[in-house]
């Protein structure tokens, strides 16, 4: 072979792999705060009270709320003619720190690496088609509705709503027709996101189902979704072969925005949670009915935003595990979550924020309050 032949055919080599990567994107979320938190409770005699008050990064050390979720990936899509095209993604978490005491890839974690929403699927002037892990319709009608999401004052681990990542998930949304579009999917059985995983006659296409309308059109933002999680995901073997869970969990949420009006940005949201699996709450409740709203707003200017929340919720159960002997009786009643913060754009990409947010709950362990400063980088 000529050397004019080589050259070719050697740059021909390197040029072949990037024109196959061309529509593929590397993205990412990097999360990092430094959080202190105080947490009120009781020990396991029940005897005495006893009371945590520490720092902590990305919260660990027992801090309570969500993770910073951050994460990394990897996504694109295939030109397949007729208006079609195919679509990948596959991300991971990463835990930055050991957070929550779990620990992370350095300190020789196993779960320091974890699978986020990863799938592959097709889409096309009909809607979008995908299969794999995905956030159900129900989690994503109001995923931008919360302005303190993976942060200490998360609604999920404040005020307690209810999100599932589905492991075996097998989704459609439909193409926006004037600001409204349907999402649907099902969750197959033998997953772990929801309760025990893998049990003996979880063996369904749709163990589980969600559905969701949304309407986006402007500021204004709706949405009402239901969401039902088949009682088979939440038994291990022993409880499968004596059927000790009956009921399936169902929940049902409204969502409502005005989203950046001039500057100005209002949500609030409704849910309620029927048939509670044992377990599904901290502390582990035997719960008939879960009643929880919350209501947000934000106001920017410049490059900042100053933003609050309120929430509350009102359960209906009993508390059966791990519980001190003088509590193990019946919660009822109201709780309460709020949050301050403060926001600040330092480019398009990277924000800094401070926030103070505070849960009043009787139940063991979950009266607390905290402080957070943090930094986030996407790109």
């Amino acid at each position: 072979m000529n050397k004019k032949l080589l050259s070719m055919a050697v740059a021909a080599a390197m040029v072949a792999p990037t024109a196959a990567m061309a529509d593929a994107v590397l993205y990412g979320k990097l999360h990092m705060s430094i959080d202190w938190a105080s947490v009120e409770g009781a020990d396991t005699s029940g005897v005495k009270p006893k009371k945590f008050n520490g720092w902590g990064v990305n919260g660990g050390a027992g801090i309570p709320g969500e993770g910073r979720a951050n994460r990394i990936g990897v996504k694109g899509s295939e030109d397949l003619g007729n208006g079609m095209k195919a679509i990948y993604q596959v991300e991971f978490g990463v835990k930055m720190t050991e957070e929550s005491t779990t620990g992370n890839a350095a300190s020789g974690s196993n779960d320091s690496i974890t699978m986020r929403n990863s799938f592959v699927g097709l889409t096309g002037d009909w809607g979008t088609f995908v299969v794999g892990r995905n956030d159900t319709p129900y989690k994503t009608s109001t995923g931008k509705l919360d302005l303190f999401a993976d942060t200490m004052a998360d609604n999920n681990g404040t005020v307690g709503f209810d999100d599932v990542r589905a492991d075996n998930a097998i989704a459609y949304v439909s193409p926006s027709l004037s600001g409204f579009q349907l999402a649907a999917a099902v969750h197959a059985g033998g997953a772990s996101t929801v309760g025990y995983g893998e049990n003996l006659n979880s063996d369904s296409l749709a163990e589980a189902y969600s559905i969701a309308g949304i309407y986006s059109n402007g500021p204004f933002y709706a949405s009402l979704a239901y969401e039902a999680l088949g009682n088979e995901l939440y038994m291990d073997t022993v409880e499968s072969l004596n059927k000790l869970i009956d009921d399936d969990y169902t929940k049902w949420r409204l969502g409502l925005g005005l989203m950046d009006w001039n500057g100005f940005t209002l949500t609030g949201i409704y849910e309620e949670q029927s048939n509670l699996p044992a377990g599904q709450l901290t502390p582990a409740t035997d719960n008939e009915k879960l009643k929880i709203w919350q209501v947000q707003a934000g106001y920017s200017f410049g490059n900042s935003m100053v933003k609050a929340m309120y929430g509350s919720g009102n359960r209906d159960g009993r508390i059966t595990v791990g519980a001190p002997k003088d509590i193990k009786d019946t919660v009822e009643g109201d709780y309460y979550t709020w949050a301050l913060a403060f926001d600040h754009n330092l480019s398009k990409r990277t924000k800094a924020y401070v926030l103070y947010t505070q849960v009043n709950d009787d139940a063991p362990d979950s009266n607390w309050d905290g402080f957070s400063v943090g930094m986030i980088h996407n790109f």
